[in-house]
């Protein structure tokens, strides 16, 4: 960075260098430097662990590579979380005070995945101390009105076992669609787990559950149960033309994200827009195809344009293979899971490889 950039970021917040968009180290850590979960024999697998169905999946590139642009999607159906970055996140409140820049966005989805990672990936010490930290910072996230057009909805509480196991529940639910619909393996098309491993997916899911608020009598142990919790609280997902309204105020959330974003525009930010770009155009559209039909539904996409869709994704299978792929998944890692992830995910990666051969043999014997 030259002097007068490293001048212009000072007297600035919206320049945006190149080092400042790929983000140092403490952007994603939580409570210390991760420990990898099963990483030495006095150390525990943690949460998920080596040879799980849950490492099979979220360690695959294609995860990588789609995993935050599929959890928006479907979280953002789940109408208590919209209502909670609406009403609380430092997004909207930013975008209230006309500060709210791209790059402001962009940080927001970066640090998606690599601040669950240590979660997925390390192990028990680490997976509490990171969800304790999540839970601290949730416990202002609540309010009175989910939706101020629906107001039988009543309101929302992060914290709730209600609103902790559904946020838990749709990230991990995702990971699955992406690596059933998007991930190459073995370089055969993507194709869905038998009934059997997506059960036992679930039932692993369960104890990613417990690391937050939860209702033990509410988490799933099958495909079918989780299916009908779906139904249970299917009037909380979807979407309408009033829950953007932030009832406090009365202003329209997404009118005034645009209109600061615009604002506060500096060249510098292009760099920005290429990545969003890749992150909710590119990347998304596939995305959008991995998803169920009913989360599209829920989004508001129309039949014409979930046809147009499901054509798009078929026509870029070849780009969803190749973004899985080396140099470029490695981009994606570093630029969207941050340093500590990708040092989990390249160790992670090597134990489990060894617990799958290991479970070879055994069942070989």
């Amino acid at each position: 960075m030259t002097a007068q950039a490293r001048a212009d970021l000072r007297t600035n917040n919206n320049v945006v260098s190149r080092e400042r968009l790929l983000g140092p180290v403490s952007r994603w850590r939580r409570h210390g430097e991760p420990t990898l979960g099963g990483s030495a024999p006095d150390i525990d697998n943690g949460v998920f662990g080596p040879g799980s169905l849950a490492w099979e999946v979220l360690l695959h590139p294609a995860t990588i590579v789609f995993q935050s642009a599929a959890q928006f999607i479907l979280q953002l159906t789940y109408k208590p979380v919209f209502a909670g970055v609406r009403d609380n996140d430092p997004i909207s409140k930013k975008a209230r005070a006309g500060t709210l820049s791209l790059f402001d966005v962009f940080d927001r989805g970066q640090r998606n995945s690599g601040i669950h990672a240590p979660m997925w990936l390390g192990d028990m010490d680490t997976a509490r101390r990171v969800s304790g930290h999540l839970i601290r910072i949730h416990e202002k996230v609540k309010g009175d009105l989910i939706d101020v057009g629906t107001p039988e909805l009543g309101g929302y509480e992060a914290n709730s076992p209600r609103e902790s196991t559904w946020a838990a529940l749709t990230e991990m639910h995702t990971m699955l669609w992406v690596y059933e619909r998007l991930a190459f393996r073995n370089f055969r098309l993507p194709k869905r787990l038998p009934d059997d491993m997506r059960d036992a997916y679930i039932r692993e899911v369960k104890e990613y559950c417990r690391l937050f608020p939860h209702r033990e009598e509410d988490l799933p142990n099958s495909m079918a149960e989780l299916r009908a919790l779906y139904e249970r609280d299917a009037k909380l997902f979807g979407g309408t033309q009033t829950i953007k309204i932030i009832p406090e105020t009365g202003q329209d959330f997404l009118l005034l994200w645009h209109e600061s974003v615009k604002k506060n525009y500096h060249p510098s930010q292009f760099r920005v827009k290429i990545q969003l770009f890749f992150q909710e155009k590119l990347l998304k559209l596939p995305a959008w195809g991995a998803v169920s039909g009913k989360t599209r539904r829920n989004s508001g996409i129309t039949a014409e344009k979930e046809k147009r869709i499901l054509i798009a994704k078929a026509l870029m299978m070849p780009i969803v293979w190749l973004v899985q792929q080396g140099p470029i998944e490695r981009y994606f890692m570093r630029m969207m899971w941050g340093p500590d992830s990708v040092k989990l995910i390249k160790e992670a990666r090597k134990l489990h490889a060894a617990a799958k051969a290991r479970m070879r043999q055994t069942e070989l014997a």
